[in-house]
């Protein structure tokens, strides 16, 4: 059992039983996941640190980006939040300003194209395929596992791709 917390968020305990191989960066990610952050929240916090970002910052930054931002279910959550590492990244990393969006704009463009191999769509809504706004959809979801056999799912591929991407 472990205890995840975010910098000033209660963790809760939990035991990982995934028998999936995953790196520690991806295992970190879903742990963050599993103790509550949404999925943007989980792939930016995982980066934090390499990126210099408060903890409590990044919590905060993401947190209307789950769910397909808001709950509108448009773009996975875990795909924005891996997009603001790469933009953070980026920044970090270059100083002239159309060096950092035109690096930002491929990366971006390379983690969409691979996220769309690997799960055919980077849309909230077809990812899970039901209506998380509506109570029947969040118990159909519950009921179905559908936060752990596809979000985790997502979160560990970002993080994943993050990897190879980020150097």
């Amino acid at each position: 059992m472990k205890s995840i917390s975010a910098e000033g968020f209660p963790g809760i305990v939990y035991q990982f039983k995934k028998n999936i191989v995953m790196n520690q960066k991806e295992k970190e990610a879903v742990e963050f996941f599993q103790s509550g952050l949404n999925c943007a929240q989980s792939v930016l916090l995982t980066y934090s640190e390499k990126l210099e970002i408060a903890q409590k910052l990044a919590v905060s930054i993401a947190c209307g980006f789950g769910a397909g931002m808001g709950r509108l279910q448009e773009t996975c959550g875990a795909v924005t939040g891996s997009f603001m590492v790469i933009s953070v990244y980026n920044c970090q990393k270059y100083s002239d300003n159309n060096a950092r969006k035109e690096n930002t704009y491929k990366m971006i463009q390379d983690f969409n194209e691979k996220f769309k191999s690997l799960h055919g769509t980077t849309n909230c809504r077809e990812l899970i395929n039901c209506d998380l706004n509506t109570e029947e959809g969040r118990q159909f979801a519950k009921a179905n596992r559908l936060f752990e056999n596809v979000c985790e799912k997502c979160v560990s591929d970002s993080v994943m791709i993050l990897e190879n991407l980020i150097k």
